[in-house]
């Protein structure tokens, strides 16, 4: 079956402007955005680029690599990658916006949460998930969404990136 296209390039870019203005108002001193490894990453850059367009003053960004915090570690593989996490900002005190592609069970941003707190004491972690897409098996909310939507238990929701698929664009797949 051919995937359903959710959003374009421009849909996208209005969804993280519109997420840009939710975080300015809530103020950006003394805040971190922190892209969960791969596609929360670009993401985070994307927003960050947006609010120093719209506010005239960087935010930090950083990356979290949350392999060994996983769950479902057995799972992944008998040698999960680790990748480097990037944070150019003490954690203790920063107030983090954690920031990822599809929210779905919670599990990932639980995990992440675990992660991010060996780093340090953040003044608050807060969550920005470019698609909300429901099931969650944890009591995990997003502080900012992308996009709100409700799918299937058999569908896939798959957030393309330019950086890394060539493309920006998102796509709902019906597995088999």
């Amino acid at each position: 079956m051919e995937p359903k296209l959710l959003m374009t390039e421009a849909q996208m870019e209005e969804s993280l402007s519109r997420v840009a203005d939710e975080i300015i108002a809530d103020g950006t001193e003394g805040v971190a955005l922190v892209g969960i490894l791969t596609r929360g990453v670009p993401i985070a850059q994307w927003l960050a680029t947006i609010i120093e367009k719209k506010q005239k003053k960087a935010v930090a960004t950083g990356s979290l690599d949350i392999n060994l915090y996983r769950d479902d570690l057995s799972e992944v593989g008998a040698q999960p990658v680790v990748r480097p996490t990037e944070l150019s900002f003490p954690v203790t005190g920063t107030g983090v916006i954690l920031v990822d592609d599809v929210l779905y069970t919670g599990r990932t941003i639980r995990a992440a949460m675990d992660a991010l707190i060996d780093y340090g004491r953040p003044r608050f972690i807060k969550l920005m998930a470019m698609v909300d897409r429901g099931w969650r098996e944890f009591p995990i909310q997003a502080d900012y969404v992308g996009k709100k939507i409700k799918t299937d238990a058999n569908e896939n929701v798959k957030v393309m990136l330019q950086s890394i698929d060539g493309v920006n664009k998102i796509v709902v797949k019906r597995q088999a």
